[in-house]
Order: structure tokens, then C-alpha cells, then sequence
């Protein structure tokens, strides 16, 4: 059977395998670049995954689902994580999650309709000093207020359509 991601990444899955004792160290890096070229792991990405790695996919899942930075279903292009661990709720995070919630105009966990933003709470993001603050797509926005999240928000927007339009 073929497998797109062993096929379009080999030079990188063998850059990987290549720091690893045996196959089977490299399933979080190689789960990162199936993330990456699906936007999710989707049960035939779990499979390629654990075809590369000579797992049972099971095990390959079950460490998908340990790890909250991987993604069990499909999220928006901006996956918004903010902090609302009791050190950032008295920073005012639970206050401004319920906010952006609002003005995107979606439930915890939800994505806006036109598929750009995802947006869940998390526990400790460790910047607990900087919060309000958020993880997006795996990089720290510090120091939020609602008038700097709009801001970031049409920045967005702008991008990924500057990026469709690029096609």
C-alpha cells in the first residue's frame, strides 16, 4: 500500500529516523508532519504514521491523544489556545476567553463557520506573567486584551487569504 506522507517527506522522516535509535522513537516528530500536511490526524494518518514507525496504529494513537498539541480532529487554520490556569484567570484569561468566544461568535471548542479560528481553553501554557495570553498554532501571543486580539485576528484573516490568493 502506498503512503503519501512517507512519500512526500522522505528526506525529512529520514532526518528524524536518522536521531533516533529504532523507528519507533521518531512517532512525535513524524506526527508533527503529518499534523502539518493534513491539518489534523486523521485515523489514515495515524496509519501512515505508524506504517513508517512499525507501530500498531492503536499505539500510535494513544500517544496522539496523550499530547494536547496534537490535533484528534480537524480545527481551524488558527488554533487558538488560551490559558485560563488560575494564575492567568487572575490576570483576567477567563474573562477575555469568554470574550473572544463572543466576538468570533462560538462555543469553547468551536470554529468560526468560515473554518479560520479555532478556540479552546487550556491548563498552563507557562507565561502566567504575560496573560491574558494565548498559543496560536504552537507560538506565544502575550499581554492580550481584547483590542490587540482583534487586531491579531484580522492580521489573520488577511494573511491566510493573501496565501489563497498566492495559489
Amino acid at each position: 500500500m502506498a503512503n503519501p506522507l512517507a512519500d512526500k517527506y522522505a528526506d525529512r522522516i529520514q532526518k528524524h529516523m536518522s536521531k533516533y535509535p529504532d523507528k519507533r522513537s521518531a512517532v512525535m516528530p513524524l506526527l508533527y508532519i503529518a499534523q502539518e500536511e493534513y491539518g489534523w490526524l486523521s485515523p489514515d494518518a495515524i496509519v501512515q504514521v505508524a506504517e513508517i514507525c512499525e507501530m500498531d496504529p492503536t499505539q500510535v494513537k494513544s500517544i496522539a491523544g496523550f499530547y494536547t498539541m496534537y490535533r484528534e480532529s480537524p480545527k481551524g487554520k488558527y488554533w487558538l489556545q488560551v490559558c485560563t490556569d488560575l494564575p492567568c484567570a487572575l490576570k483576567g484569561a477567563d474573562q477575555f476567553h469568554h470574550d473572544l468566544l463572543a466576538h468570533l461568535g462560538i462555543e469553547e471548542g468551536g470554529t468560526t463557520d468560515d473554518g479560520m479560528f479555532t478556540v479552546e481553553h487550556v491548563m498552563c501554557l507557562a507565561a502566567c506573567d504575560r496573560a491574558p495570553m494565548l498559543q496560536c498554532n504552537f507560538g506565544y501571543v502575550e499581554n492580550l486584551d481584547m483590542d490587540k486580539m482583534k487586531e491579531l485576528l484580522d492580521k489573520w484573516r488577511k494573511e491566510a487569504e493573501a496565501y489563497a490568493n498566492a495559489d
